[in-house]
């Protein structure tokens, strides 16, 4: 099916352009936009950088074998990164409290082995290509990321990363581990969980199979996890990596378990005091009980609570959604009995251990200590408005997603008392291989709307007619972006293909445009924004992308609409007067709405 989707569109470098000065014009005095907009020029005239890129860029896009433009991009957005990836990269979902009829005895160890079951079974689906195709408004959406879901990790390297995965030439197919990583308290347990025929384990062995890890005393390793490791910067845990293997040869075998496994379970102690502290513990547990280049981690508390930690390279929000949405609407039983799984007696479990020297374990606790600080350097806080959601928004006459986006720009005005780059994760999958767009929330027509509610002396039609107008250029954005008419990515490449191949294309040196106020400014964001909705899904979150920046990850949902924010501790402040005027903002745009309604 994938090579039956459309191609990515690749834009004109005169399209790229006119879009890059439109959308960072709103962000910039006269004079920084006047400086952004000659060296436009100059990269766009006839012989200049611009048309060599370009023309680079056309030629690697027609290549045999290529997918899309974007195929060297996606490579270096996200492996190439430097800085850890823990609590800066990577995704997590809360899932939704399940709802036996009766507590059982055992709420961990029955959601894990639930969880377990029902991931096996979608593992069965893929390998058997019985997974139905997305469509969304009738175009089928790329499916290439399951390939990702299971047996994948990110491996990292001194200058870029890299990723051990199945369907490739190193691991042609589906993968063929039989096994999972099971932390608790900082030790690592192999745990098969597919008998040697590929028959998943039923339902009663994976309980026996993590009670056993339970009630297995002290976790071998648990004086020194190694997990702590994968929260170091990159080229430090690739240097930490190359020293395991050196040290000892049975390192290189503990480090294949952990690779391998289909997924991994993360087993806490303890139970979080509410669904903040939950949230913190799924975007940064820090007791050494994780594997963050691991792409999917399964997240477990000892009241039954769970959520998922997802390691971003390979790996988009949709995808992971469709993923989880499989997992939670079906009963576990269910799951397993169609899966094929049958009982087995006790899965093989074997502890996954280390062998270190001093260096390394001053390494691990050094690793654990700096990032225990990181998370402690980090703000958040969880905002619920259960009174209000994507109906309500519907009913009043606007897309539900450039409401709560206005609401955040106003939000943000009154907040730190400015507008600021805002980013929003749109969903690319109808292309080949498609993934997400960057776009820039902030066009003329919200500087105009929150100029309006800002402004005492606007009457109430002026400022609804500027809300309507702002929401509608929002809508416009969000579609250009979906249909590959966004500038950002693209201006980006050819940014990249300079770094790579300047020398042989005769672009020696970085165009100005990449230091323009325009550019800086586009890309400085002040708010990061990305949705998931999901009726199986309390609180999704991810961690800010720069010193002043506010994530803010939404579930809108028809009824609800919950976010998760985050951002340096030093802006923690401006943070929470944020997330106070945006339950003002709501209320006040609400109301706005309502009362032209009420008098029509």
């Amino acid at each position: 099916m994938e090579d039956s989707l459309p191609r990515v569109p690749l834009p004109s470098l005169e399209e790229s352009c006119e879009r890059f000065l439109a959308w960072c014009a709103p962000l910039l005095t006269a004079d920084e936009l006047a400086a952004t907009e000659a060296e436009v020029g100059a990269y766009l005239r006839s012989g200049g950088p611009g048309r060599v890129l370009q023309a680079a860029l056309e030629e690697y896009d027609a290549t045999e074998g290529v997918h899309s433009w974007l195929d060297t991009f996606w490579p270096y957005r996200y492996l190439g990164r430097r800085d850890r990836i823990a609590l800066n990269a990577n995704f997590f979902f809360l899932f939704q409290d399940a709802a036996p009829a009766q507590p059982p005895a055992e709420p961990q160890v029955e959601r894990a082995a639930g969880l377990i079951a029902a991931a096996l079974h979608y593992k069965h689906q893929l390998d058997q290509e019985l997974l139905p195709p997305v469509v969304q408004r009738g175009a089928p959406q790329t499916m290439e990321q399951n390939k990702y879901l299971f047996s994948t990790t990110r491996i990292p390297g001194a200058q870029q990363d890299t990723v051990r995965a199945p369907y490739t030439p190193q691991w042609p197919g589906p993968s063929d581990a039989r096994h999972i990583v099971v932390f608790f308290r900082g030790g690592m347990v192999k745990l098969d969980v597919l008998g040697a025929d590929g028959t998943p384990y039923g339902l009663d062995d994976l309980r026996a199979g993590l009670r056993a890890v339970l009630d297995g005393g002290e976790p071998a390793g648990a004086d020194a996890p190694v997990g702590h490791l994968t929260t170091m910067a990159r080229a430090e845990w690739a240097a930490a990596r190359a020293s395991l293997l050196a040290h000892h040869p049975h390192n290189a075998d503990a480090l294949d378990d952990v690779e391998t496994a289909l997924f991994c379970v993360c087993l806490e102690d303890f139970a979080p005091a509410d669904t903040q502290e939950t949230c913190d513990e799924l975007l940064h547990g820090d007791r050494g009980n994780r594997w963050f280049d691991k792409a999917v981690s399964f997240v477990v508390f000892a009241d039954g609570r769970a959520g998922i930690n997802v390691e971003h390279c390979e790996l988009d929000g949709t995808t992971i959604l469709s993923f989880v949405d499989a997992l939670l609407s079906t009963p576990a039983e269910e799951h397993s009995r169609a899966s094929g799984a049958r009982s087995q007696g006790l899965p093989a479990l074997q502890p996954i251990t280390f062998r270190l020297d001093d260096a390394l374990r001053a390494q691990v606790r050094s690793a654990a200590d700096a990032f225990a600080q990181y998370g402690a350097d980090t703000a958040t806080r969880t905002v619920s408005f259960d009174d209000f959601g994507a109906s309500t928004a519907k009913s009043l006459g606007v897309s539900p997603d450039a409401f709560v986006q206005l609401a955040y720009q106003l939000a943000h005005q009154r907040a730190k008392g400015r507008l600021g780059a805002t980013y929003e994760s749109i969903a690319t999958r109808q292309w080949r291989r498609g993934r997400t767009e960057a776009m820039r929330v902030v066009t003329p027509e919200i500087v105009d709307f929150v100029a309006a509610m800002e402004d005492p002396a606007t009457d109430p039609d002026t400022r609804r007619a500027a809300l309507r107008t702002a929401a509608r250029a929002h809508i416009t954005r969000a579609k250009e972006c979906q249909a590959g008419d966004a500038p950002e990515q693209h201006l980006w490449e050819l940014e990249l293909i300079q770094r790579r191949r300047g020398a042989e294309l005769g672009v020696t040196e970085q165009p100005a445009l990449y230091r323009t106020p325009g550019w800086l400014t586009l890309r400085d964001d002040y708010l990061s924004t990305s949705s998931a909705p999901s009726t199986h899904i309390q609180y999704f979150g991810f961690g800010s992308t720069s010193s002043r920046c506010i994530g803010v990850a939404y579930v809108l949902l028809p009824e609800r609409f919950h976010l998760y924010l985050s951002t340096p501790m030093p802006v923690a402040d401006q943070m929470h007067r944020f997330a106070d005027h945006l339950r003002e903002a709501v209320d006040e745009l609400r109301d706005l709405l309502a009362s032209d309604r009420s008098t029509n």
